[in-house]
């Protein structure tokens, strides 16, 4: 069964790749399908989701404190292994973004294969809590070890404020809570019509992303931040979700999203604010390469 749901999701990944290799249709395209999915068809795909949720039967205290639980766990381990693993503070932030951000892309293709539409409503609203706090965690971060950011913070700030997934997030749930829902069926379609294209089209531009040219020069960091993002990151996460008793759907859910790849947005974040880019684009690959065989590993449990 996981090896079916897993299956169609990574050869999509592996396609986008195979699509990067042979130039098709072209370098200048992928820039575009990145910027529609992420600012138009996953915004969508969220606001549906969250807007017609069922928040009746859930206990947001237990859920929203496992996941903030294990990401500040995770965050505060990484952040006492500083003065032993990191060459300077470039390099840190890339452990650090690599022990403790996601791939919202693939996390919610997964558990739609795996668990369905229930599995994947629980998924939005997991990724409504750690979205913000993974992204805020991270500025924290270069800003407490990178010079020179006091400028750009308030900016990087202001950035994510406005980030359309946390926006989408914050409007999906404020319908819901509010009773005023989609409106109407037109309003319904178009949602589902766009957010449908949303998985696809991230998936395929995760493929496209791929690059593991200069991989091998960062592999003491690569793999330090895969054994925190893959061992300690979902560990903490099914621990405290099995002490706090939640339903083992939230828990599958949990840790599926727990064990994912680091999102390719770090990569821009370093970028922006002085980190080791390089460094943060072979994590990436790296990680993405390593979750076909962990996520099935983990879930199997």
């Amino acid at each position: 069964m996981i090896a079916n749901a897993l299956g169609p999701v990574f050869l999509l990944i592996l396609f986008g790749a195979l699509l990067r290799r042979i130039n098709f249709p072209g370098a200048e395209f992928w820039p575009g399908i990145e910027r529609l999915t992420y600012y138009i068809a996953f915004p969508a795909l969220l606001v549906h989701r969250l807007a017609l949720a069922d928040f009746s039967n859930a206990d947001f205290g237990r859920f929203a404190l496992v996941i903030c639980a294990a990401l500040l766990l995770t965050s505060a381990l990484t952040w006492l292994l500083r003065p032993w693993v990191s060459r300077n503070a470039a390099d840190f932030t890339s452990l650090f973004q690599g022990a403790i951000r996601f791939n919202t892309y693939i996390g919610l293709a997964v558990a739609s294969a795996l668990f369905g539409d229930p599995g994947l409503v629980i998924a939005a609203i997991a990724v409504s809590i750690m979205i913000p706090l993974a992204n805020i965690l991270s500025v924290i971060c270069f800003s407490l070890v990178i010079d020179g950011n006091s400028k750009t913070l308030s900016g990087v700030l202001k950035g994510l404020l406005t980030n359309p997934l946390i926006v989408a997030c914050v409007l999906g749930v404020a319908l819901n809570i509010s009773g005023l829902g989609l409106g109407s069926v037109w309003i319904d379609e178009l949602l589902a019509r766009l957010g449908s294209a949303a998985l696809p089209l991230g998936l395929l531009a995760v493929g496209v992303a791929l690059s593991l040219g200069t991989v091998r020069q960062d592999w003491p960091t690569i793999v330090l931040a895969s054994v925190l993002k893959f061992v300690v990151f979902p560990g903490l996460m099914l621990g405290l979700a099995m002490w706090l008793q939640l339903d083992t759907l939230s828990q599958q859910v949990l840790l599926l999203l727990a064990c994912l790849p680091t999102a390719t947005s770090a990569y821009i974040l370093s970028r922006q604010l002085g980190g080791n880019a390089v460094m943060m684009a072979n994590i990436i690959s790296a990680q993405t390469l390593l979750a076909f065989a962990v996520i099935p590993l983990w879930l199997l449990l």
